[in-house]
């Protein structure tokens, strides 16, 4: 089969060809960008936290009047009544392990800073400074969150320490990430010193931990292991209780442990989101993600059904103003095959040229979105497997008006005489 009457049956619907490959080019370009991202979201929810996130709970509450950090003997009042909390959780049935903790990973609360391998450094360049979140808790920090110790050691009861929330003190121990320690010290960073927030204080690094993410679900994979552990009880008027249960007795505990704070000190605010399970903290930090892919993934269907359409509707429509053609093809031995590879190799032409034009939208299109939002370039191969599907889909939307136009019998070109 040759070309040529293919190229001169498509000079006479120059229109039809032109606004179909275009469907084809920008839906193209849409699809591909639309799918990218959706990638990027799905990939973003599924970054693991560093947690045992199973059977794991955060507490939330404050006190009512209680004594102001500022007034003497305030922090050691605060600190007190946190101690007393800490022991009435740790005596709930199938509690596990309590730990006093500012934040968690996905809660979108977080208290960053700046660390470095060098005093004073506030500057971020190089290696030698990077932007970390900061994790206060006690020496039950570790084995509450589930968090795994892969270098040096965790915190011990003697290790930890009390202070203000406002209190701007550093620390004399941190444990890190490995994502943070590799930044700062590619050989090790057990024993080394770091220094925070610009600071000309040497802290000492005892630990490392295999993962640990920040608070906030936004942050990039440069940032998004960036925790550094600090082994300190922050005192204020209110308090974040994390808590780890047996197995299977989660709600259980849940339930039982609002009775029991109250039961030490009823001064307190405990609601409905007070106590909340991780699994709920993860869906809420994701529920926009997870939104945006629903409604591109949706986007991208509708955008392929219409390009689908637009292609058996024209193809359709070609089919029957050929009526007469297509019968006289037959009458002089053409093949019901031949037919429909005409139509099939039509179609391929003018998806071709879609797809062409799609790549160029597609790769300007990412362009656009690297300059004006934080996208990163879209891989070639979403390019080339955009490519690859509109083609198929355009062959396969082809096919029954095609499979239509090849049972045209002959007779047709006698009763068109």
């Amino acid at each position: 089969m040759t070309l040529h009457p293919i190229l001169a049956a498509l000079r006479k619907h120059k229109a039809g060809v032109v606004l179909i490959a275009m469907q084809i080019a920008l839906t193209l370009a849409i699809v591909c960008n639309a799918v990218f991202i959706i990638g990027q979201r799905i990939e973003r929810v599924n970054r693991p936290t560093g947690l045992d996130e199973s059977n794991l709970f955060l507490i939330t509450q404050q006190w009512v009047d209680a004594p102001g950090e500022d007034t003497p003997g305030g922090v050691d009042k605060l600190d007190a009544m946190q101690l007393e909390d800490l022991a009435a959780l740790r005596q709930v049935p199938d509690v596990v392990s309590v730990a006093p903790i500012n934040s968690m990973p996905l809660l979108d609360s977080s208290w960053n800073g700046a660390i470095a391998s060098k005093p004073g450094d506030t500057q971020f360049r190089g290696k030698s400074v990077t932007r970390t979140t900061y994790y206060f808790s006690d020496d039950q920090m570790l084995p509450t969150l589930g968090v795994r110790l892969v270098a040096g050691r965790a915190f011990n009861a003697g290790d930890v320490g009390h202070q203000g929330f406002r209190d701007q003190r550093d620390p004399d121990i941190v444990i890190l990430t490995k994502a943070l320690a590799d930044k700062l010290f590619p050989n090790g960073a057990v024993g080394k010193a770091v220094y925070l927030n610009g600071g000309n204080k040497p802290v000492t690094v005892i630990g490392v931990v295999e993962r640990m993410q920040v608070p906030y679900a936004g942050g990039g994979d440069e940032v998004a292991w960036n925790s550094t552990l600090i082994p300190t009880r922050l005192n204020a008027n209110f308090a974040r209780y994390a808590v780890r249960t047996k197995p299977g007795r989660l709600d259980d505990v849940m339930r039982a442990v609002t009775p029991a704070l109250y039961k030490v000190n009823p001064m307190r605010v405990l609601d409905d989101d007070s106590v909340r399970s991780f699994t709920e903290i993860r869906d809420k930090a994701y529920r926009a993600d997870l939104g945006m892919a629903i409604l591109m993934g949706v986007v991208c269907l509708i955008l392929l059904c219409v390009t689908a359409a637009g292609i058996v509707g024209l193809t359709s429509f070609w089919v029957g103003q050929r009526h007469r053609q297509i019968g006289v093809r037959r009458a002089l031995g053409a093949r019901k095959i031949d037919i429909l590879h005409y139509f099939q190799i039509e179609n391929l032409l003018i998806a071709g040229s879609g797809v062409v034009i799609g790549v160029l939208l597609a790769v300007g299109l990412n362009q656009w979105l690297m300059s004006h939002y934080e996208m990163t370039r879209i891989p070639i191969l979403y390019v080339l497997t955009g490519v690859l599907a509109m083609l198929a889909i355009g062959q396969a939307a082809v096919f029954v008006p095609a499979r239509r136009a090849s049972n045209v019998p002959p007779v047709v070109a006698t009763r068109a005489v």
